[in-house]
């Protein structure tokens, strides 16, 4: 169980501050009223100050946009920037507390707003949406509609009034939020936060393929049909709080699990946190498609490029 000394740094400390005396500087442009996006050289990370879902009290939180293991709390953030082990984080972020930290150029700060996280909202957006097996955007990704409309995947995405195919996050709690997709866009629920994706389970699931979106999952098990596989998603970049998730569900397979990850960097680091956190004895397998994802390999042996 996390001690209070470690909360009152993630909750206590403005890490947009923090991030400050590592040289980011606020992009005015790009920031809003709940995030504020900061950058250094190459890098930017976006800050907000948002609920954990795990703990049940708002922290500071931060993600890399160009680095999927460079994400998380103050903690994750001095440690990816060879802040060393837990004690000397510690020993650095008390004396930071104490008023020992180095002299700033801060910026204009205005407070962040916590963009709240509202299941009622999910839902009841959900619930307007409808199953169809038949939906032009997913014929267009090569999604046949005998694979859509499967016992493994029907009810599993849901169409909106505008034609977007929403694909429902769970966590602990339930739904939690969706994917969108439609023609040239993807997008998240306003007032969703990311669980995992899931296709139907079934006891007799032995597999488990996670891969980085929804279409991704689809199109595996077009390319590869594996009646004993169970299908999961993270919707892009990975938060602790989907880590935890995951290293739930692939404690429950018996069979192997199957990181089935984009073919880049961004796939291999995402791949390599799913390994960390995996139980022991687990059968991992890094799977790689021949282009950069499975659509991309699915619309190739369709013709459809």
């Amino acid at each position: 169980m996390e001690d209070e000394e470690l909360r009152r740094f993630k909750t206590e400390i403005d890490l947009r501050d923090f991030a400050a005396s590592y040289g980011f500087v606020r992009d005015e442009k790009e920031s809003s009223k709940g995030v504020d996006m900061m950058r250094s050289g190459g890098e930017k990370i976006a800050v907000k100050w948002a609920p954990d879902s795990l703990k049940g009290f708002e922290i500071w939180k931060y993600c890399n946009n160009s680095n999927a293991d460079d994400n998380g709390t103050i903690i994750d953030f001095l440690k990816n920037r060879g802040g060393g082990s837990l004690g000397n984080i510690r020993k650095t972020l008390r004396n930071w507390c104490g008023g020992d930290r180095p002299e700033i150029k801060r910026g204009l700060f205005a407070p962040l707003v916590s963009v709240p996280t509202d299941t009622k909202l999910v839902l009841l957006e959900w619930e307007k949406a409808k199953f169809r097996a038949a939906v032009p955007y997913l014929v267009s990704r090569g999604l046949a509609v005998t694979l859509t409309g499967s016992p493994r995947f029907a009810g599993k995405y849901r169409v909106d009034w505008r034609g977007n195919v929403l694909f429902p996050h769970r966590n602990l709690e339930g739904l939690c939020g969706f994917e969108i997709k439609n023609h040239n866009f993807t997008g998240f629920s306003k007032h969703g936060v990311k669980g995992l994706w899931s296709s139907v389970c079934f006891k007799e699931d032995q597999n488990l393929v996670i891969t980085e979106s929804a279409i991704d999952g689809l199109s595996h098990a077009a390319l590869f049909p594996d009646p004993s596989a169970r299908y999961v998603s993270i919707g892009g970049s990975m938060s602790p709080e989907q880590l935890e998730l995951l290293r739930l569900a692939m404690a429950k397979m018996e069979g192997k699990v199957f990181l089935a990850f984009d073919n880049d960097q961004g796939g291999d680091r995402l791949a390599d946190q799913v390994k960390a956190v995996a139980p022991v004895g687990a059968q991992i397998v890094r799977l790689r498609p021949v282009r950069k994802d499975w659509n991309e390999d699915l619309k190739a042996k369709l013709g459809l490029e």
